[in-house]
Parts: C-alpha cells; sequence; structure tokens
C-alpha cells in the first residue's frame, strides 16, 4: 500500500511561444528561455512522470498503477481506464500567444489517432495587464465562412477574445476553438491527449524559419461552429472550504484556500485525488507521512486515502482535482 502524497519530477517542454515565468515564478529548474509547459502528472506515452519521493521514488506513474491498481487509481476508474492514467496535468506559461486550435472528441480521436479525447479547463495563476485568452467563435457561424476567413487571413475576425486576470477560469469542450493569449500564466486539467488541431498559428516561423504544421483538413470535422457561452466558470472563495469550479465525466477540479489547518475527509471518493498549488504553500499528511507543496508543485493522493490533512500559516490556493 502506498500511503504518502506523491510527488513527481517535472516534464517541462521547450515552445516557440513559451517564456521564463515557470522558472522565474514558479521556481521550475532549467536554463532555458522558452519552457511552455510543466508536465506535473503524466501518463502520455513517452511522457511518462517518475516518482520524486518517498519509498516510490524513481518509479514510473505507469509502474504505479500496475503495482497498487485500485488502491490508486480507485475502483471505478482502474475498472474503466485500467493502467492508463486519465488526466494529464500541467502548468502553463505563455510569453507570446498560442496558436489557435482544438481538440477532437473521444470518438474522433480513437477513430484517427487511437486516443482519448481532449476536455480541458484552465485556471488562470497570473496575467500580465491586457491578457486574453480566445475561446470559441464570436458568432455562431458555419463550415464555408469559416474556410472563407482562414484563406483569406481574416479568421481573427470571427474570434471571440476575452481579457483575464488572476483567479479567471473556462472550460474548453472539445470541438471549440481557443487560445492561450501572451502573457498568461495557468494551470490546466485536462483529459490524457497530446491531440491538438492547429488552425492558425500567427504565420510564425521558427529558428529555422520553418512554419509549423497546420491541421486545416482534420480540423473541419472536429469544429463546434455555433457560439456558445458555456465556458465560463464560477465558484465561491470560503476559506478552507472546497467549491467546485468545473464538473464533468472526466474530472472535478475544486477550489480549495487553506488558511490554517483542516482534515479532509476522503472516504467518500472512488478516485485518486490531486492537489496543484496555484498560491503560496501547504503541507499535506497522511498519517504519519507529510509533504509540502509550494506553487507550482502537485500531489497524487492514492485513492484508497481516507483523510487528509493540509495546514498553511498563510492564505495558499489548492486546485482540488479527481473524477466521480
Amino acid at each position: 500500500m502506498v500511503d504518502y502524497p506523491i510527488k513527481f519530477r517535472p516534464i517541462l517542454q521547450e515552445k516557440i511561444w513559451g517564456g521564463n515565468k515557470l522558472r522565474d515564478i514558479l521556481n521550475k529548474t532549467t536554463d532555458k528561455e522558452n519552457v511552455g509547459e510543466s508536465w506535473e502528472i503524466s501518463g502520455v506515452k513517452d511522457f511518462i512522470s517518475e516518482v520524486s519521493n518517498g519509498s516510490e521514488k524513481g518509479q514510473k506513474l505507469t509502474d504505479l498503477i500496475k503495482k497498487y491498481k485500485a488502491d490508486l487509481m480507485g475502483e471505478g476508474i482502474y475498472k474503466r481506464f485500467g493502467d492508463d492514467f486519465p488526466l494529464l496535468i500541467k502548468f502553463i506559461d505563455a510569453k507570446t500567444d498560442l496558436s489557435v486550435q482544438l481538440h477532437p472528441n473521444d470518438a474522433l480521436a480513437k477513430q484517427r489517432h487511437d486516443s482519448f479525447g481532449k476536455t480541458e479547463m484552465w485556471y488562470v495563476m497570473q496575467a500580465d495587464k491586457g491578457s486574453k485568452l480566445n475561446i470559441g467563435f464570436n458568432k455562431t457561424t458555419n463550415k464555408e465562412e469559416y474556410v472563407n476567413h482562414l484563406e483569406n487571413k481574416k479568421i481573427l475576425d470571427i474570434l471571440n477574445f476575452e481579457e483575464v486576470d488572476k483567479g479567471d477560469s473556462v472550460f474548453i469542450n472539445t470541438g471549440k476553438v481557443h487560445a492561450i493569449g501572451g502573457g498568461i500564466l495557468l494551470a490546466e486539467i485536462q483529459q490524457t491527449s497530446d491531440i491538438t488541431y492547429r488552425i492558425y498559428d500567427w504565420d510564425r516561423v521558427d529558428k529555422e524559419g520553418k512554419s509549423r504544421e497546420l491541421h486545416t483538413e482534420l480540423a473541419l470535422d472536429a469544429i463546434d461552429f455555433e457560439k456558445k457561452d458555456d465556458y465560463k466558470l464560477e465558484y465561491d472563495h470560503i476559506d478552507n472550504q472546497s467549491s467546485e469550479i468545473a464538473s464533468c465525466e472526466y474530472f472535478t477540479t475544486n477550489y480549495l484556500p487553506v488558511k490554517g489547518k483542516l482534515k479532509k475527509n476522503l472516504s467518500n471518493l472512488d478516485s485518486f485525488v490531486i492537489y496543484m498549488c496555484v498560491s503560496g504553500e501547504a503541507q499535506i499528511t497522511i498519517g504519519s507521512n507529510s509533504e509540502e507543496i509550494n506553487a507550482g508543485e502537485s500531489v497524487l493522493i492514492p485513492a484508497n486515502t481516507n483523510e487528509v490533512e493540509i495546514s498553511s500559516a498563510e492564505n495558499t490556493e489548492l486546485l482540488e482535482v479527481y473524477i466521480k
């Protein structure tokens, strides 16, 4: 039985749009200047997380699942996903705009890529003044109008852009076009998938003068052309209480501000729990085993855990993630 808060080595991903906030604000160890993503907990092929603490130090996440099965994952989750970890947990730093993109649903991703789809959500941790997210279209459109705007380099005319600040959170359904704007640092919770259809990349090139691949044809059957206001997430801010931000069949994410000490009863959950620290620092304890978590760090709580104690000497903000 694994009976402690499990931490993993961050998997840092260089990106053409990446910056240095993951290093300078979240204290990730790197000498690179364009690190865009820190994969905190990943079961993605070729990017499997490795335990960095405790008795399982050095073990891969996939090995933990094979060893502990439902004790780690939860009975229902293990039956559903087997040895595949169902979520990908990230911190993202966009120094410049990400490409305008979308993700296929489960059926299309399975058919084309033998992969899960990619439903996701974002929690904004820090945003430079005036920073914006692209979320969907600014009007309901159709395939013909969309293609016309794309071919005539006027795609931005029909995209919806919204200015954001710390604490804002949005939900991204599959098929919804979206992009993280430059100046934004955020936490991302998503299905385990790295399938992205890039439709517009700001006409930029890399150091070799090459443009990144666009997925124009693949995207056409995957795009939701309807304007939908289904992405804005509202939640309560109550000290030492979990308040739901988002919940879907793939994950539930709560906002948990910690002040002082609290005990969380997890015995009613048939799921692992992930705590992402988005501000401050806290001590997370299972029985006699404690682990410190700082801003920009994440821990995995095994599903067989009945209770955790969380304490903080300052106002700390956590995201609490599990599967219902």
